[in-house]
């Protein structure tokens, strides 16, 4: 067994933090979206005015309130964190940032303090190093991802150091692009245009070819099952009910540890030189799925939701999809 010499603990800004960046003070930041806010009632009531409709008043120091609360809970929650850790080992912070150019050790233990997306985004660059995900504020945030609190984890991080925890192995996917680039994703890949036009490609699934235009193509882990992969059926339930009655279509998770992934093209757009037969499938160990680009320019490959993890995917490149051999390792009470 390694023994844990080092705990990590990623963090990610809070959005007042980012406001404050932006504008330089917290109170330059309360004095723009407190006049942000006040400019549009302004107009609305200036347009409800000529229509002799009332407005009704609004306190707009309120309006920058959950920014302050939620910049509160998250550190209550933070330094009570690194009050336990300490009592444990040496930690260091790191920022979610400077995630891609850190070096772990297996040698570390991760916490990772924040939402669920800062968990995916973790989970890429620890290398099956153990993650005990804590959730900063459960009255705000769903936390799929995050089964700990700021007082409830320091058992889980005993049990690691005695080698004796329980977890589960995430299963990630993986892209390689035709030059040697790769890209994991804990949740989702998205393929496709970096703006609102068509994305144009060949897609080639179980020996089967097309060219296709449609607004993209996601490729779901078990553990973004429950995200974007989810909303797309939603939007299928949606249609198929507006149009053919009430029935809708089944549709279950799948747990983060399956060794599975699921394509959807969105949107895709039949025509003469565009086909929509390979608009969906499954993909399990030893599959690929293999998608060439067809389009000049602003072709991306991002992941979890995050444009700033990307490739470029312009003509020539080529796009090979499968389950990463890589894995998260998510500590569990």
């Amino acid at each position: 067994m390694i023994k844990i010499e080092n705990i990590i603990i990623v963090r990610s800004k809070t959005r007042l933090e980012q406001l404050t960046e932006r504008f330089n003070t917290v109170e330059q930041a309360k004095f723009y979206v407190k006049k942000q806010k006040e400019s549009f009632d302004f107009q609305r009531a200036a347009k409800k005015a000529s229509k002799r409709m009332k407005i009704a008043p609004h306190d707009y120091d309120a309006s920058f309130a959950p920014y302050e609360i939620e910049h509160r809970n998250f550190y209550d929650a933070f330094n009570l964190v690194q009050k336990e850790v300490k009592k444990q080992l040496k930690f260091k912070i790191v920022e979610q940032e400077f995630l891609p150019s850190y070096i772990f050790s297996e040698k570390d233990l991760v916490i990772v303090i924040g939402q669920d997306g800062l968990v995916a985004n973790t989970a890429k660059y620890v290398h099956n190093i153990p993650i005990i995900a804590v959730n900063p504020d459960p009255s705000r945030y769903d936390g799929v991802l995050l089964p700990f609190t700021s007082t409830n984890f320091i058992p889980a991080v005993n049990n690691v150091l005695k080698g004796t925890y329980n977890y589960k192995m995430v299963t990630m996917a993986e892209i390689e692009l035709n030059d040697g680039q790769k890209l994991l994703a804990f949740n989702d890949f998205f393929i496709g245009p970096s703006s609102h036009s068509s994305a144009r490609y060949e897609i080639t699934f179980q020996g089967q070819s097309e060219k296709q235009s449609s607004s993209g193509i996601i490729v779901s882990t078990g553990a973004g099952s429950t995200g974007w992969l989810s909303s797309l059926f939603n939007m299928a339930n949606s249609i198929h009910s507006s149009f053919h009655g009430t029935e809708k279509f089944p549709y279950q998770s799948i747990p983060m540890d399956e060794e599975k992934l699921v394509f959807v093209v969105r949107e895709p757009f039949l025509s003469k030189t565009s086909q929509i037969q390979v608009a969906s499938g499954v993909i399990y160990p030893g599959d690929e799925l293999i998608i060439e680009s067809n389009m000049p320019q602003n072709g991306i490959i991002f992941s979890d939701g995050i444009q700033s993890d990307f490739l470029k995917f312009n003509s020539g490149a080529i796009a090979t999809i499968q389950i990463a051999e890589q894995k998260a390792k998510l500590v569990l009470p």
